[in-house]
């Protein structure tokens, strides 16, 4: 079969390099999925930079989602599953045109799905649905803010907030991003770059506090957030793109700015903070991630949750994929298709 194979650590046009490898076998409880194509999401570009812990070192084939028809059953999977068309999680091994996953990862979707819109309802999908719906749930009223709004995770987080009648404020940079949140709705559009985000939003909510805030920036917006925080209030931490800037030492300046977290604080003000990492969840709990997949997939069926989808790349184009959506000039869902 075809694959890309991360080589070494780098930039990807140097590190991402096509290749042959056997075709894999599924185990029980597996399924072999022959991918029409998979998506990106931010851990493939701390991946291919060597900050993302959790990836295996080069050589490997990183990705983490497909979507394709199931080619084979290992032991114990329903036969009814052979032939459909799935979108799936996969730990690793998502840029081939062959993958094997955990049966329980898997949704069936119609034939008809978009590529793209499909796998924004893998990964970042499911992401959003368990932060905003089971981890942190919001409701109305609740004032709500997202960083990288215009992202993958962040889009669907607006969404999700919006139809829960919530009071959003939705951080991005540039002209384009701004446009789109403002027509997804969201009250407040704040632009990081042209001014502090947290003196903004203290503004904009007066003697108001947040309920909800989700970071996936970390860095020196960890400590503004939890100030921002009323009582009752959640800081849901899901990334950490300040980190991908300046190699190790930008490593060690991003926990640097984090600072310390003192528990006794945390009570005292009713305040939480939640980590979350899917790549772990669906390790200990696949039936959870496929149920946030799921609610994502039913909220797109329904008409409520609709991402916005980068034009799909070709695979041949998958370096470029990856470096856009490292330049954080994306919008939404960046995905490559198999020719």
């Amino acid at each position: 079969m075809q694959a890309w194979q991360l080589t070494a650590h780098g930039s990807p046009e140097k590190v991402l390099r096509p290749c042959e490898r056997p075709d894999p076998a599924p185990k029980p409880g597996q399924v072999l999925i022959r991918s029409e194509g998979f998506g990106l999401n931010f851990a493939d570009v701390l991946a291919v930079k060597g900050l993302y812990r959790d990836a295996p070192p080069p050589p490997c084939v990183l990705g983490y989602e497909v979507v394709g028809r199931v080619e084979k059953c290992g032991e114990g999977v329903p036969a009814e599953m052979m032939a459909k068309r799935v979108l799936a999680f996969t730990r690793f091994g998502g840029y081939a045109q062959l993958a094997c996953t955990d049966h329980r990862a898997v949704a069936v979707i119609p034939n008809d799905m978009d590529l793209g819109t499909a796998l924004a309802m893998a990964t970042q999908g499911a992401t959003a649905w368990y932060m905003a719906i089971m981890a942190a749930p919001v409701q109305k009223g609740d004032r709500v803010l997202v960083h990288s709004a215009a992202g993958g995770v962040g889009q669907l987080l607006v969404q999700i907030a919006l139809h829960q009648g919530c009071e959003v404020f939705a951080v991005a940079h540039g002209a384009e991003k701004m446009d789109y949140l403002k027509r997804l709705g969201a009250q407040h559009v704040i632009d990081r770059k042209a001014e502090d985000y947290a003196a903004a939003v203290n503004k904009l909510m007066g003697k108001e506090r947040l309920d909800a805030s989700f970071n996936a920036v970390g860095g020196t917006t960890f400590k503004k957030d939890l100030a921002l925080l009323g009582s009752g209030g959640k800081l849901v931490l899901f990334g950490g793109a300040e980190r991908g800037k300046g190699g190790a030492f930008g490593t060690l300046r991003f926990v640097w700015n984090m600072g310390l977290v003192v528990p006794i604080f945390l009570m005292m003000k009713s305040k939480s903070l939640i980590g979350v990492n899917m790549l772990r969840l669906s390790e200990s709990k696949p039936l959870l991630v496929a149920a946030c997949m799921q609610g994502a997939l039913g909220a797109w069926k329904k008409g409520w949750l609709d991402p916005n989808v980068h034009p799909v790349f070709s695979a041949d184009q998958l370096p470029r994929a990856v470096a856009l959506l490292g330049s954080g000039n994306s919008i939404g869902k960046v995905a490559v298709r198999w020719d």
